[in-house]
């Protein structure tokens, strides 16, 4: 088998030629396909092209923006000339591109349009070249270092026709243990560092999982996620080239659900902001819907929970539930799914941050085959997951065929496998304190296996906090429990040194306006409608309903509604969305002292507001402050509930 994805590449080309598509992208309403032999005529001819204006092997370039197949075939360009890629999220600004760009010393950009032209043109860095591939606004910009992506094409036309046989001899000099690309880290410790993954690494990786996944190369896949993420690399490169697998990029991101409706994708692999937008959706709908509507999903409900129960432990449905199961199936289950883009789904995965079982529950409930997957970018993105009817809504399941796992004296996950990582980018310090001299990778994960050979992730080794009692806990485990609540979108929890557990809250925005408007309550700005009582009133019942569940010393005692969301601008959430809890301490340590100061109801803040034109605003907002202590849990179901565990 080829050991490079270029050579895979190649090979499917001459296997497959035109009568299969390899990619599609939407464009005007219609979907534009592209043949396995056209995307490698066009790598072919962008690499020639990287190669004409003087990049060299080894050197790294750096792609920005939505996924659309010139991302795909500048990443395989730059691979056959013998060098890597670095993907940098479409979202990010300023210090984050400048921290990538110059640390991976790159000299050659492909962004994709005016906007993210736009943020690179003036930065310091090292850029020599910014190729772009939508010139739409860009007409008029008179720029050297600007190159539009078809010139290099044509460019590397020229060179081929002037150097015949030079890029497929590239090729061929290839080798499993080049680095492939350069993936950034989640960075919620500091800046994301840049870990080198091999053609090898990446090939391990999905190898192992379509031994345990099988994929075919009439599976659909809809790649909407950002391709500087290990995750979606892990199924459209590292997988979908082993197989020849169809990748579909939607329109727009405001079309992605209407695209998967479209494409009906049979693999997906979202981390959990994803899924729990997705139940968020279901909950608002329901909640809209009249009683009968209600009560029909609610029985469906029932129905497939009970299901779903025995189907992940592999066990029969017995004759009376199948007959229900397909009446539910019929009228309540399927209508859902259907509206989520998620009919056609054989296996979902979702990693990259803990999902709460409530969540992972409800999907299996509606009858998504979603698994748990437990990895990083350092180890390809999967190490361990789910097998089909072996599935614990707490666990992630058991390593991949291939891989090791055992837990250290101090309950850390130490993983091996020939996926690892090559190492960090120019950072041997880095390196050496994430592998060791035997070739185990150091999660900085807490973990414990369970009597089933499942493994149990706790959370981040340093997250872990012991309350004055002794116990110990896992914020991100609350947190989750928090975030199955429509209304909730993040949560922060502290503890460990304080006397009890407390949290920060932001809502979402759109789900609690929604509700604001059928209790017909005003309000002006988001920061308003945080503040409002019947708001505080609204999330603590879900605090409530989350505390049920979990022991006394581990409860939520008191909360506040922060009166912003948490931005990744601001780097208190990372791109991923991961929550930077270092800055969230820092940033707003007053407000965690009045979360542990007995007396206190409210706490003042001062926001700063910056409006289009640049100009800025201090403003003071009053947070109310609310104790859980003196509320007195209803019980009662909203208009959106449907089941006994809400």
């Amino acid at each position: 088998m080829s050991d490079t994805f270029p050579k895979l590449l190649r090979d499917l080309a001459d296997r497959l030629g035109d009568d299969r598509i390899a990619l599609q992208e939407k464009r005007y309403g219609i979907w534009q396909p592209t043949s396995w032999a056209g995307f490698y005529s066009r790598v072919r001819s962008f690499a020639q092209g990287l190669a004409s204006l003087g990049m060299e092997q080894g050197e790294v370039i750096a792609i920005l923006g939505d996924n659309r197949p010139e991302w795909l075939i500048a990443e395989l360009a730059a691979q056959s000339v013998g060098g890597m890629s670095v993907g940098i999220y479409p979202t990010s600004i300023g210090e984050e591109i400048v921290h990538v760009l110059t640390h991976a010393g790159v000299r050659f950009v492909v962004a994709e349009d005016q906007e993210q032209v736009d943020k690179l043109i003036d930065l310091p860095s090292t850029i020599e070249k910014i190729i772009y591939y939508d010139p739409q606004g860009l007409e008029l910009y008179d720029h050297p270092a600007l190159l539009e992506f078809t010139e290099v094409e044509t460019m590397g036309d020229i060179f081929e026709a002037e150097h015949p046989g030079w890029l497929d001899q590239r090729i061929d000099d290839g080798k499993a243990d080049d680095v492939a690309v350069l993936c950034t880290t989640s960075g919620t410790t500091g800046k994301p560092k840049l870990a080198m993954l091999s053609h090898g690494n990446l090939l391990a990786m999905g190898q192992s999982l379509l031994e345990v996944d099988p994929i075919g190369p009439d599976d659909r896949f809809v790649s909407f996620l950002p391709l500087a993420w290990v995750g979606e690399q892990m199924i459209a490169v590292a997988c979908g080239f082993q197989v020849g697998l169809t990748i579909s990029f939607p329109e727009e991101a405001s079309t992605v659900q209407t695209d998967m409706r479209e494409v009906g994708p049979n693999v997906m692999f979202s981390p959990p902001r994803i899924w729990e937008s997705m139940l968020s959706q279901v909950q608002v709908r329901i909640g809209e819907a009249d009683w009968f509507k209600k009560s029909v999903f609610s029985w469906g409900y029932d129905v497939g929970e009970a299901a779903a129960e025995l189907r992940v432990r592999g066990k029969p449905l017995p004759l009376g539930l199948r007959i229900k199961h397909a009446i539910a199936e019929w009228v309540a289950l399927r209508p859902v799914r259907d509206q989520l883009g998620l009919t056609f789904l054989k296996r979902a995965y979702t990693g990259g941050a803990p999902l709460g079982p409530d969540v992972f529950r409800f999907f299996h409930t509606i009858g998504v085959n979603l698994k748990q997957i437990y990895g990083q970018t350092e180890i390809g993105g999967i190490a361990v997951l789910h097998r089909d009817a072996d599935i614990k809504f707490h666990t992630v399941g058991e390593p991949n065929p291939g891989t090791e796992m055992r837990i250290a004296e101090d309950g850390e996950i130490l993983l091996r496998s020939p996926a690892v990582f090559k190492g960090y980018y120019r950072n041997p310090e880095a390196t050496a304190s994430a592998l060791d001299a035997e070739g185990w990778l150091h999660t900085g994960d807490a973990g414990m296996v369970d009597e089933d050979r499942h493994l149990i992730v706790i959370d981040r080794a340093k997250d872990v906090m012991r309350l004055p009692d002794g116990t110990a806990f896992s914020p991100a485990f609350i947190e989750n429990k928090l975030k199955f609540s429509q209304f909730v979108e993040e949560a922060v929890i502290f503890g460990g040194d304080y006397p009890y557990v407390a949290a920060i809250i932001t809502i979402d925005g759109s789900t609690v306006g929604a509700w604001a408007e059928r209790e017909h309550l005003a309000y002006t700005t988001y920061t308003d409608l945080s503040q409002m009582d019947q708001v505080y009133d609204l999330v603590a019942e879900d605090v409530a309903r989350a505390n049920q569940d979990l022991p006394e010393s581990a409860r939520v005692r008191r909360f506040l509604i922060l009166h912003k969301q948490f931005d990744p601008d601001d780097d208190e959430i990372t791109r991923t969305r991961k929550v930077r809890r270092r800055t969230i301490r820092e940033r707003y340590a007053r407000l965690i002292e009045a979360l542990y100061a007995p007396d206190a109801s409210t706490v003042t803040i001062t926001s700063t507001i910056t409006y289009q034109d640049g100009t800025t605003v201090d403003r003071e907002v009053n947070l109310r402050i609310f104790s859980m202590d003196d509320y007195e849990f209803s019980g009662r179901r909203r208009r959106y509930a449907w089941s006994r565990h809400r």
